[in-house]
């Protein structure tokens, strides 16, 4: 499972990518505006110090609700370095957008998904990723990786490309049972990832270790 980081703080990237595990970034307007990042100027050029930072995929949301909107937006990203990839929402004309993009071979990140059908268009539509809001639904008590689960059973019984990303990660257990599931993907913020290193017994086991050391060379 490829491990994303759903921020858009520089230094939280970084550690991630130092840990040597991180495999893209997943961004948006709330995360930006979090950061103090506004106007299209900065935003275009944080994103740019994003990919100076990670290897893999950066995935950048348009803002525009309508195709001709989403398809200026998407190309003026995509032009910003070759490690876009245009975030578009589920709408209409969102799937429209991404046909488009799709054509052109420029990858795109379907998002704000919270129905299998939803997700089935999306990749009719050729999306690269989908992003099932995994967190949002616990967060109304509807069975986020159910969700999850239904569009792996969608995607192997028609042999679809595109990768199954499971946003709105809230703690390291979703990222465990996304895995079980046969997500693609997590997105989800540094704790997420950091948190899989947490075990007591590693803790004291490794004291144990290291007093038995120090003892021997006394």
């Amino acid at each position: 499972m490829k491990f994303f980081i759903d921020t858009a703080n520089l230094d939280d990237i970084a550690e991630a990518q130092a840990l040597g595990v991180l495999d893209g970034v997943t961004t948006n307007p709330s995360l930006m505006a979090k950061e103090g990042i506004t106007g299209e100027e900065n935003i275009l050029n944080h994103y740019k110090k994003i990919c100076d930072i990670v290897d893999g995929d950066v995935s950048a949301e348009v803002i525009a609700t309508d195709f001709d909107g989403m398809v200026k937006e998407g190309e003026a990203l995509a032009a910003l370095h070759p490690q876009i990839v245009v975030k578009l929402p589920l709408i209409a004309d969102g799937i429209k957008a991404c046909k488009y993009f799709s054509d052109k071979g420029i990858k795109t990140n379907v998002t704000l998904v919270f129905s299998p059908g939803q997700a089935l268009l999306a990749a009719k539509a050729g999306a690269t990723y989908v992003s099932p809001f995994l967190g949002r639904l616990d967060d109304i008590s509807t069975d986020g990786l159910n969700l999850i689960a239904e569009i792996r059973q969608i995607y192997d019984n028609y042999g679809f490309s595109t990768e199954i990303l499971a946003a709105s990660i809230r703690h390291t257990m979703h990222v465990i049972d996304c895995a079980k599931i046969g997500s693609d993907v997590m997105t989800g913020p540094l704790s997420s990832i950091t948190g899989l290193l947490k075990h007591p017994l590693t803790d004291i086991g490794l004291a144990k270790f290291l007093a038995d050391y120090k003892k021997g060379n006394e």
